[in-house]
């Protein structure tokens, strides 16, 4: 018994521990396919990812679901990446409360298995219980039926403003943003790596991190706080790696 050699300790996983960890406060305004194969590129860096589920439904939107190939991988991502702001918004992360269809499907031998089938027809079911009460869902059924009548002129009295003539709320410009210990790096060059990036920020004190984007020429730096990110960005700004015609534009996060 002595001589028997000593496991390392690991990290107990959490008792709620799952394979499929739930996202939200997500960008609104991202497209979903881009914002599926941004989180997709995000959260393969911690393990096999076997799906990514968004949706733009009013109940859905700005929320997600990515399911990994382990509980551990899953744990990992949702300790490293919780606050993280991708396409400037903080993300909030969670176990979710039930496995995916994915998760279900590589446990029990394929979709078409009898064990699938039943997990993914509870999940409706319980999907239309849901919606049935679901605020969201009221609300965007009142908006659908408000839009028909207002189409068909029937507004109860009030007056309809086309929607040419609504006055658009102006946005405040990127580089006028206030200073964050987040920058956000705009035009990376295709052939620029995360390493790449890291070298060149490296040069200025206070680097926590460099996460790259993977085919939206997009990248978050992360520093230690404001002001080594200012001093960062007023350096940076404009940089131009050798060979690339796009010069890259830097500006505080969102």
């Amino acid at each position: 018994m002595g001589d028997e050699e000593e496991k390392p300790a690991t990290d107990a996983l959490p008792a709620d521990a799952n394979e499929t960890i739930y996202v939200k406060n997500l960008n609104e305004g991202v497209k979903i396919d881009v914002l599926k194969k941004s989180l997709e590129a995000l959260f393969s860096t911690y393990g096999p990812v076997l799906s990514v589920t968004a949706h733009s439904n009013l109940r859905m939107r700005g929320q997600a679901f990515i399911a990994f190939d382990n509980k551990e991988a899953a744990a990992k991502a949702i300790k490293e990446v919780v606050g993280f702001p991708l396409y400037g918004k903080p993300m909030q992360l969670a176990f979710a409360k039930t496995k995916s269809d994915a998760v279900v499907a590589k446990l029990n031998g394929g979709e078409e298995s009898e064990a699938s089938k039943k997990h993914k027809e509870a999940r409706l079911e319980q999907k239309k219980r849901t919606r049935r009460g679901n605020e969201h869902r009221r609300r965007e059924l009142a908006e659908k039926i408000a839009a028909k009548r207002a189409a068909a002129g029937e507004t109860d009295g009030a007056a309809v403003v086309p929607a040419h003539k609504k006055q658009a709320i102006p946005s405040m410009p990127d580089e006028y943003l206030p200073p964050n210990k987040i920058l956000f790096i705009h035009n990376v060059p295709e052939a620029v790596m995360r390493d790449d990036l890291d070298g060149l920020f490296r040069q200025y004190p206070g680097l926590i991190d460099v996460r790259v984007i993977p085919g939206r020429n997009v990248a978050f730096v992360e520093f230690t706080d404001s002001a080594s990110s200012a001093v960062a960005r007023d350096g940076l700004n404009n940089y131009n790696f050798g060979g690339s015609t796009e010069k890259l534009r830097i500006t505080f996060a969102k």
